[in-house]
């Protein structure tokens, strides 16, 4: 699909004047900058652009990442990095202008919050103020300059009301300004893509013009800028393209800066994602209007026929929200029936709970639905009658306990997996038969009030089960009954099995489900029905984002009184209990609020294949492509898929619908890099020779790197730069865990011709390179940081680029030692094998980090440093600067090879980890089977605790002769650490200690002593 587009007058641009130049990205990237961007807009949730289209889909990549990777790709290096750097800075609205015009939107910062932080002569020519109880009379107070404390001083601040927008500007930046740190002031502000774009870059297309001047551009917005770059560069508006499309989050943003877009993925849910990001997010606003008109239509027909069939409403006219189901089973030990959840807790935040209430005569229990019960109570409906793997209830005063594999028969296959009793449902099954281990209960329904039913704030209540809400049960159940086949046939519903497999193993393992249609439940199944009756591509996005949140397998939330999404991470759960959307609450969900952002007129296109057969051309490739513990989306997709795969509606119907799980890049073996090698083969052949690629992968290990590194190097590319992203804190964050980096790998074609190397000769020019690479970004640094107070670059940015320039020099070659790189890169590995990449990785990082050396720190003293005493040494130096990111130190621990850093840390928190501080270590932290306590550094932090524990230094340094055989040797080595710990070390009394320490070792004259 393509449509025409010339926007500007690009009369004085001369066609390929940049063809050969080196990009921006090659050179400089405000990591940093982009990292805290990007975690901000991760951490906005569902307030991110394109979630609203279907948060299942876990793996995009924040819009500002991808931004900032196009635009530094397109963007020339002019000769002078500072300046370019401030332009750039200046298009992606992180310099101080830029920031304040961010704050101002956001309101962060209010009049008594800048009063209390700039000096300011003429306060109330932009405030006005009340006396609240201040001491001080209105002419004393008119007297006044900021810096004050209004809340202090007794007087309540507003802006004048006849104050206009640039004047408040003239606030926010003298405000913004007092902040020391960028994360300070970023904190305080919108995202870009939150703020009226026209208003927050008016200031930036001057200063874009006069530096790009001799260029003869001129351009007013982004779409103006791009399409002249691209014509500088390749002669036409750029093309981006993605063949690991995914979410969108690439072609999406691409295109909304100005670039044609070209998008393929194998998964034909991928595509969707991206055709809605594109055409519905990216839609006009006339378009927006008509979707959302569309979607009323449909919303009010289904509401029409499910009010009809009165299975939503109760006979006082009030009106279904939720119906809350259970498992129930029979106690092996008693035979009675007995319903299963983990916690009998309702709601929360109503203290609403579910009683059991024993039925002798029926030998079963009865569900009492209580609200507004005590504290006791609600603690007491936490434990339910499922517990750690047992069934576990009481009656009669006993309590039973039966394992849930006993209830379902586990055995041991012959093959050693573990197989069950439970009975495969079958194709025309959709609830429990009476004789199934499992079976299936109605036991709390959430009303909303008639009353309240037309109301935006509607007023809801828990109830329990009335013989009238069963009767509307089975005449739901009668209804999917006798027209279920039929519905599968017309592709109303899914009628497809489910193939075994990593995800989809679970389902039938723990319930016997072997058809899709069997994890909705039949109220779920009718709903379905009614909506899939509509078919356009908007109601398929909006359909396959409602099944996320209406399924069996999505669990009822008891602290926001709403069901989970099936997706809330990537696997195929099965629950006890689980709750379902009725109309109300599934429509609030399912199309409205959706965020728009129109995209200009640029060319799009979308094609469902494997990464290997390209359709078309792009001048830069931007991929995010699947590895090592990537999603199986090949098969949890599978869950939409078996909905949607009938009679999609075009342009979808030119797409496979199936998951096509063989074809599927996946893992990490021999096939997966075979697999990698021909789709960035094919992009390789598919860029114009001054093309680009940029690979984004997980930063795990050098092991990544070698089979990264290789697969590129197969395919004909040359890595030309490097940079680490800290985009994503997972979870695991809460207990500890771990911060999720993304290394950003721009690639060349490599320059045709055969070149061969040999390892004894290519390690040489590693260092080298690295060596050059790090001093340049260096010099850069020390000149902003002059200039602005804070540098470029961190060290894992100079650690990054490090392994860039290692990388540039090996992919240049097309054989190493004789082995032709294609052949190196796709024969097996054998395990545990040292490749010379890995070889040359850890060089490199070994060359980075001899030049990273801490301020304040010898050379000499920091080359003859094991890893745990250079990361110590190195993180205590970060830490003066109020560094505290959790990925500084995992990045540190690997580059310097420390088996164990756990062990050195007082606190892993995201943002807030410290290494433990001298007076913090044990002895056991300290003795000879640890990684730090038989280095020098761990003797002298043992003789740091002995003299704060006011040992005679003397003493001290008698121990440390006796304990360290090289002594005097080492001597000017731990004079010179201790002169460090002076300077660095955070208390007081550690850094007394360390120069009383020093002063002795300084004065030892001879061996002796």
């Amino acid at each position: 699909m393509t449509e025409d587009t010339t926007q500007t007058n690009t009369m004085a641009l001369t066609p390929f004047a940049l063809k050969d130049a080196p990009a921006l990205i090659e050179a400089v990237f405000p990591a940093q900058k982009v990292s805290f961007e990007a975690q901000k807009e991760r951490k906005a949730n569902l307030g991110q652009t394109l979630t609203g289209l279907g948060s299942y889909w876990k793996g995009r990549k924040p819009l500002i990442l991808v931004r900032a990777i196009v635009l530094g790709s397109l963007l020339p290096q002019t000769g002078d990095a500072e300046a370019d750097l401030a332009i750039f800075e200046k298009l992606m609205a992180f310099d101080d202008e830029g920031l304040a015009r961010r704050a101002l939107v956001q309101g962060a910062l209010k009049p008594k919050d800048i009063a209390a932080r700039t000096e300011l002569n003429n306060p109330w020519d932009y405030f006005s103020y009340t006396i609240k109880n201040s001491r001080f009379t209105a002419e004393q107070i008119e007297s006044w300059c900021c810096p004050f404390d209004a809340d202090k001083e007794g007087v309540t601040l507003r802006w004048r009301r006849d104050i206009e927008e640039r004047d408040k500007l003239v606030l926010y930046r003298k405000a913004l300004a007092t902040f020391a740190s960028y994360e300070e002031k970023a904190a305080l502000c919108k995202r870009p893509e939150e703020v009226d774009q026209d208003w927050l870059y008016a200031p930036v297309w001057p200063a874009v013009n006069r530096h790009y001047a001799h260029l003869g551009i001129e351009a007013h917005s982004f779409p103006e800028l791009i399409e002249q770059l691209g014509i500088l560069r390749y002669g036409h508006r750029p093309r981006v393209g993605d063949t690991f499309c995914g979410g969108g989050s690439i072609p999406f943003e691409s295109a909304r800066i100005g670039c044609d877009v070209y998008a393929s993925d194998l998964n034909p849910i991928a595509c969707m994602l991206t055709w809605g990001a594109l055409n519905i997010i990216g839609a006009s606003p006339e378009r927006r209007a008509e979707i959302e008109q569309a979607q009323r239509e449909v919303a009010e027909a289904v509401d029409k026929e499910i009010t009809a069939l009165g299975i939503e409403h109760d006979e006082h006219g009030n009106r279904a929200k939720a119906y809350l189901y259970c498992l129930e089973t029979r106690c092996p030990e008693t035979g009675w029936m007995v319903p299963m959840s983990p916690s009998w807790v309702i709601s929360k935040s109503r203290n609403v709970i579910a009683k059991l209430i024993p039925d002798q005569e029926n030998e079963r229990f009865n569900i009492e639905v209580v609200s507004g019960v005590s504290k006791e109570e609600m603690q007491a409906a936490e434990k339910g009658t499922v517990q750690d793997g047992a069934l576990v209830y009481e009656l009669d005063g006993k309590v039973y306990r039966t394992p849930i594999k006993t209830l379902r028969g586990d055995y041991r296959l012959p093959d050693g997996t573990t197989g069950n009793r439970l009975r495969r449902w079958e194709k025309h099954d959709f609830k429990p038969r009476p004789d199934d281990i499992f079976r299936e209960r109605l036991y709390a329904i959430q009303w909303i009030k008639k009353e309240t039913l037309d109301k935006s704030r509607q007023e809801t209540f828990f109830a329990s089960v009335t013989e009238a809400d069963l009767e509307r049960e089975r005449k739901v159940e009668q209804i999917v009954a006798d027209n279920l086949t039929r519905w599968q046939e017309e592709g109303l519903l899914p009628d497809m099995e489910i193939e075994p497999g990593y995800n989809t193993d679970q389902p039938i393992r723990e319930r016997g489900w072997t058809y899709w249609h069997h994890l909705f439940n039949a109220r779920q199944l009718l709903l379905f029905s009614r909506y899939f009756q509509y078919s356009t591509p908007e109601d398929y996005v909006f359909n396959a984002k409602s099944l996320d949140w209406n399924a069996r397998i999505a669990n009822w939330m008891n602290h926001w009184e709403k069901t989970n999404n099936v997706f809330y991470n990537q696997a195929l759960n099965t629950f006890y209990n689980y709750g379902i959307r009725c109309f109300v609450s599934h429509e609030a969900g399912r199309s409205f609020g959706f965020a728009n952002s129109p995209l200009p007129k640029v060319a799009k296109y979308i094609s469902c294949h494997d990464a290997t057969a390209l359709e078309a051309s792009s001048d830069l490739w931007v991929t995010d492509p699947p590895y090592a513990d990537a999603v199986h989306y090949h098969e949890i997709t599978e869950f939409f898929i078996a909905w949607l795969r009938k009679h999609p509606p075009k342009p979808f119907d030119e797409w496979t619908w199936d998951s096509r799980r063989a074809l599927a890049i996946k893992g990490s073996g021999d096939d997966f890099r075979r697999g990698m090698v021909d789709a960035y083969r094919a992009m390789a052949e598919h860029m114009p020779d001054n093309g680009m690629q940029c690979v984004m992968f997980t930063h795990q290990d050098t092991g990544v790197w070698s089979d990264m590194v290789g697969i590129f190097w197969a395919a004909g590319l040359q890595v030309v730069a490097a940079w680490y992203i800290a985009t994503e804190t997972t979870s695991e964050l809460k207990k500890g865990g771990y911060v999720q980096g993304t290394v950003i790998l721009m690639l060349r074609k490599r320059p045709a011709g055969e070149r061969a190397g040999f390892k004894q000769r290519i390690l040489p020019a590693v260092r080298a390179e690295v060596k050059r690479q790090i001093e340049t970004m260096m010099h850069l640094n020390d000149e902003v940081k002059d200039k602005h107070g804070e540098p470029v670059f961190n060290d894992s940015d100079l650690q990054m680029a490090g392994y860039a320039a290692a990388l540039k020099v090996l992919t240049a070659y097309t054989t190493i030692g004789g082995e032709d790189v294609t052949r190196f890169a796709l024969r097996p590995r054998a395990k545990g094998e040292v490749t010379v990449v890995d070889e040359i990785v850890q060089q490199a990082a070994e060359a980075a980090n001899s030049l990273l050396v801490p301020e304040g720190l010898g050379a000499e003293t920091w080359a003859r440093l094991s890893g745990i005493q250079r990361f110590y040494l190195r993180m205590m130096d970060m830490e003066t600067t109020g560094a505290s990111k959790l990925d500084n130190y995992q990045n540190f621990a690997k580059a310097f090879r420390v088996q164990d850093y756990a062990r050195v840390m007082a606190d892993m928190k995201a943002n807030a980890a410290r290494l433990k501080r001298v007076t913090e270590f044990t002895s056991r932290d300290l003795t000879d089977s640890t990684e730090i306590g038989p280095t020098w550094l761990g003797h002298l932090i043992i003789g740091l605790q002995q003299v704060l524990a006011e040992v005679e230094p003397q003493a001290v340094i008698q121990q440390l002769q006796q304990n360290l055989p090289d002594f005097m040797e080492v001597r000017p080595l731990l004079i010179d650490m201790l002169s460090f710990m002076e300077r660095k070390a955070p208390e007081t009394t550690v850094r007394e200690a360390a120069e009383v320490l020093g002063a002795r070792l300084k004065n030892l004259r001879a061996l002796g002593q």
